[in-house]
């Protein structure tokens, strides 16, 4: 059965947004990479992180309001709202952790914040990937479930990375002050690699149900 146009540009507009919303957290990981690798220029750097992330707020915005206006939806509403909410999430957790850089006036970031940036960009990229899917049907939706597994197997390293540099943090003598501000970072790239996993458990769900 052919689909009336109206129903295609229906899916093709929550599809797009959609992939926006996963291009979007893919640039600012990558932004983040960049801030952490070539720490010069940070108000610079940061300032763009923040705009990516504003982009971000814009296209969740857009994606809700066009689910108010829509009756049928080519995805369950509930997941759409979802995955838009959980990419956007992601986002905020790096745009909060590149701010706190700047603030806490932080002169080098070390090597373990170094390494959780690298495996939010590995996880975006995934996500990014695994998005692009949605709008197939059959096996070649059923490939976000190894997608899925990947950005899952990105979130256990990341806790394993996570909890030795808080180990670090209490056995190296470092200063209360410089403690509470890693412990802060530290947590907040913790934060996006838990929503990355979030976003991948309702791409999972989608698959689930539709493949």
């Amino acid at each position: 059965m052919r689909l009336l146009p109206s129903l295609l540009s229906r899916e093709e507009r929550f599809f797009g947004l959609l992939r926006s919303s996963a291009n979007n957290l893919d640039e600012a990981a990558q932004l983040l990479v960049d801030l952490m690798e070539d720490y010069r220029d940070v108000p610079a750097k940061v300032a763009e992180i923040k705009r990516v992330e504003e982009v971000g707020d814009n296209i969740i915005h857009d994606i809700m309001r066009n689910l108010h206006r829509t009756f049928v939806t080519p995805l369950d509403r509930e997941d759409i709202a979802a995955l838009g909410e959980r990419l956007d999430d992601v986002v905020d957790s790096i745009e909060e952790a590149a701010r706190n850089l700047l603030e806490f006036r932080i002169e080098k970031p070390t090597e373990k914040a170094i390494e959780l940036a690298r495996i939010i960009a590995q996880a975006g990229k995934v996500l990014h990937e695994a998005v692009n899917k949605l709008h197939f049907r059959g096996s070649k939706l059923r490939d976000i479930l190894r997608d899925a597994v990947e950005v899952n197997r990105l979130e256990n390293e990341a806790d394993q990375i996570f909890s030795r540099a808080m180990g670090e943090l209490f056995s190296n003598g470092i200063s209360p002050i410089e403690v509470l501000k890693w412990r802060e970072i530290y947590g907040q790239l913790e934060a996006a690699t838990d929503h990355c996993e979030d976003a991948a458990n309702v791409l999972e769900g989608v698959v689930l149900k539709n493949a």
